[in-house]
C-alpha cells in the first residue's frame, strides 16, 4: 500500500513473503530440469578441448586460430571505425544543413554559381565534344573502331576529315571489332572493301569482365577450349604498333587515340590489349565520359575517348544505334526507336530470333517479348520497359548476331584522294595485317547466315566535334514545315479541279486578284466543316460484329 507521505510506493516485502517467492521459483526451475532430462534436451555448452597434444600440426593450427582470432579482432575493429566515422560525417551534414538556412540568400546564389562555373557537366554535347578534340591533338595514331555488323553506319566522315586536316603526319588506322556476331563471309568482304581506304584489323575483344586489376589468362590452351572468352587480333595490333613506333617515334612513347561511336567496343580493345580490365565497360552507352590514358607497353600509350555524338539530322535508324540520347528520351521516344529497328529488319528473323509469334506493331512486339521473358508488373501486366531496355541493349551490345550488306560500288569519300590513302599506308607494315587477319578469321566463331539477322543500312553516321556545330533544333522540322507549306498549296490549286465549280466560285474565278487574297486567308487558317455520321447497327460493316437481326433456332 502506498503511504501518503511518500512519492512513491516502496518495494520492502516482508522475510516471509521474500522466502516464499524463492521456494516457488526454485521448485519451477527443478520441474523445467526435470522435463528437459526426461526429453533429453540439454543447454549445458561444451567445453572446447583444444587441439590435442598428439595431433599432428598442433604448432601450425594452433597459428591459425590465433591469426584468425586476430583477423576477426581487426574487421570488428574497421568497422566500428566506419561506424564512427559515418556518424561524424552525418554530424557535419546536419551541421553545414543548419548554417546553409541561418545564411543569408545572396551567399547561398553565389556558392552556386561558383560550384556549376567549377564542376562542367560531363553529360553534355559540349563537353564530349572538347574531350574527343582533346584526343584527337593528343594522338600520333587515331584508331577508329567500328562494329561489324554495320561497319558503315560506325564511320564518322567529320571524324576522319578532322584527322586528315589536322598536321603533325597523324596516322589513321580501322579496326573491325565484334566480328564473332557476323558471317565470315560478311566480314572477309567487308575486310576487302575497307582496306581500299585504310590500313584495316580485324578484332574480337574479350568477354571477360572482371575486377579491376585481375589479370586476364591469356594461355592457348584455355583460349582453345573458351572461345567464346578469347580474344583475337590483340596481338596483330600490338605487333603493328610496336613496329610503326620503332620506326618513326622519335619520342619514348607512342601515342594512340581510340575513337568511335557509343558501344563500338573502345574501352573493351584497350581492355583485351592491356590484358587486365584497366577501362570500366558496360552495356549502357556513354558509360566513359573523359579521356584515359592507359600504357599498353613500354614505348605505346593508348587514350581512350568518350563515344563520338551523333547530329540530330542523321536518319532514325543510325540515331537508334548510335546517338546517345535515344535511351535518355531526348532525340526520339524509346517505343519509336524500336519501331525504326523493326521496320529495317524482316519480321520473320526477329520472329524466330526472340521467339514469339506475329505481331502488328512495336508495341505488340514489346508486350510479347515481355511476356517471354518474364517481365511482368504487379497484376500480371507486362512490363513494356523492361522489354525495350533488354531490346535495345541486345542491338548495341554483344549479343545479337545482325549483318549488312556490303556495297557493289565503291568510290573514295569527297575529303579522301588516291594521295591520302598512299599517306594513310605509308609506313605500316601490311604484311603483319594481313597475316594477323587471316589468323584472326580462322580462329574465331562465326555465327550462321541463317541464324543472323540481315540490316539496311543507313550510310555513314554525321557526328559533331565542335559547339558551333551543334544545333539547336532538328533541321527536319523546318524541311516538314516546308514540305507542309507545298502540300497545302497543292491541294489548294487541286481543288478547283476535284470540286464542282458553283456560280459564286465562278465569279471568283474571273477574278484573279480576289481568288490571291481568299488563298493567303486560306493558309492563315483552317476551317473544318461538320459532316452527318449515321451510327446506326445496319450501317456498321465489320467482319467481327455480330448481327444481332439473324435469329438462331
Amino acid at each position: 500500500m502506498k503511504r501518503p507521505k511518500l512519492k512513491k510506493a516502496s518495494k520492502r516485502l516482508s522475510c516471509s513473503k521474500r522466502y516464499k517467492i524463492q521456494k516457488k521459483v526454485r521448485e519451477h526451475h527443478r520441474k523445467l530440469r526435470k522435463e528437459a532430462k526426461k526429453k533429453g534436451v540439454s543447454k549445458r555448452v561444451k567445453k572446447d578441448l583444444g587441439v590435442p597434444s598428439s595431433a599432428p600440426f598442433k604448432e601450425e593450427v594452433l597459428r591459425e586460430a590465433e591469426q584468425r582470432r586476430i583477423q576477426i579482432e581487426e574487421e570488428r575493429e574497421k568497422r566500428k571505425e566506419a561506424r564512427r566515422e559515418e556518424r561524424a560525417q552525418k554530424r557535419k551534414k546536419e551541421k553545414e544543413a543548419a548554417n546553409k538556412e541561418t545564411e543569408p540568400e545572396a551567399k547561398k546564389t553565389r556558392k552556386e554559381n561558383a560550384e556549376k562555373r567549377t564542376a562542367p557537366n560531363k553529360g553534355s554535347k559540349q563537353f564530349l565534344c572538347a574531350e574527343l578534340n582533346k584526343v584527337l591533338d593528343a594522338s600520333d595514331v587515331v584508331v577508329e573502331v567500328l562494329d561489324a555488323r554495320d561497319p558503315l553506319g560506325c564511320r564518322c566522315p567529320q571524324l576522319e576529315e578532322a584527322v586528315l586536316q589536322r598536321g603533325g603526319n597523324k596516322k589513321l588506322l580501322l579496326v573491325l571489332n565484334k566480328i564473332d556476331l557476323v558471317p565470315k563471309e560478311n566480314a572477309e568482304k567487308w575486310i576487302e572493301r575497307l582496306q581500299k581506304e585504310f590500313p584495316v584489323v580485324a578484332f574480337k575483344a574479350t568477354q571477360l569482365q572482371q575486377a579491376k586489376k585481375s589479370r586476364i589468362v591469356a594461355s592457348n590452351d584455355i583460349l582453345d577450349k573458351s572461345r567464346g572468352a578469347a580474344c583475337f587480333g590483340s596481338s596483330c595490333l600490338t605487333e603493328l604498333l610496336t613496329r610503326y613506333a620503332a620506326k618513326t617515334q622519335s619520342e619514348p612513347a607512342l601515342k594512340v587515340g581510340i575513337v568511335g561511336f557509343p558501344n563500338v567496343g573502345k574501352s573493351s580493345l584497350i581492355n583485351s590489349m592491356k590484358g587486365m580490365q584497366a577501362c570500366h565497360v558496360g552495356i549502357k552507352r556513354g558509360l566513359t565520359k573523359s579521356m584515359q590514358q592507359v600504357h599498353i607497353l613500354k614505348n605505346i600509350k593508348v587514350i581512350d575517348s568518350p563515344g563520338v555524338v551523333a547530329s540530330p539530322s542523321n536518319p532514325p535508324s543510325s540515331l537508334v544505334l548510335r546517338s546517345l540520347q535515344v535511351e535518355e528520351g531526348h532525340d526520339e521516344g524509346v517505343l519509336e526507336a524500336v519501331n525504326t529497328l523493326l521496320e529495317q529488319c524482316d519480321k520473320t528473323q526477329i520472329m524466330l530470333q526472340y521467339n514469339i509469334p506475329d505481331y502488328r506493331n512495336s508495341l505488340e512486339f514489346l508486350t510479347l517479348l515481355a511476356k517471354k521473358r518474364g517481365y511482368l508488373q504487379k497484376g500480371g501486366a507486362p512490363n513494356t520497359e523492361m522489354a525495350t531496355t533488354t531490346f535495345l541493349a541486345d542491338w548495341t551490345g554483344n549479343k545479337l548476331s545482325y549483318h549488312c550488306k556490303v556495297p557493289g560500288s565503291h568510290c573514295l569519300p569527297s575529303y579522301m584522294a588516291d594521295t591520302v590513302v598512299d599517306e594513310m599506308r605509308k609506313d605500316w607494315d601490311l604484311h603483319i595485317v594481313r597475316a594477323g587477319n587471316e589468323e584472326t578469321l580462322k580462329g574465331v566463331k562465326f555465327p550462321n547466315k541463317a541464324s543472323s539477322i540481315s540490316l539496311t543500312s543507313g550510310g555513314p553516321t554525321e557526328g559533331l566535334l565542335s559547339v558551333d556545330d551543334i544545333p539547336e533544333e532538328k533541321p527536319g522540322t523546318a524541311a516538314s514545315e516546308g514540305e507542309t507549306e507545298l502540300n497545302d498549296e497543292n491541294d489548294e490549286n487541286d481543288e478547283p479541279e476535284l470540286n464542282p465549280v458553283d456560280s459564286n466560285e465562278a465569279e471568283e474565278l474571273e477574278n484573279p486578284e480576289p481568288q490571291k487574297t481568299s488563298l493567303k486567308k486560306k493558309n492563315s487558317r483552317v476551317q473544318f466543316e461538320s459532316v452527318s455520321v449515321d451510327y446506326s447497327l445496319s450501317t456498321v460493316k465489320t467482319d467481327d460484329a455480330y448481327d444481332f437481326n439473324t435469329d438462331f433456332k
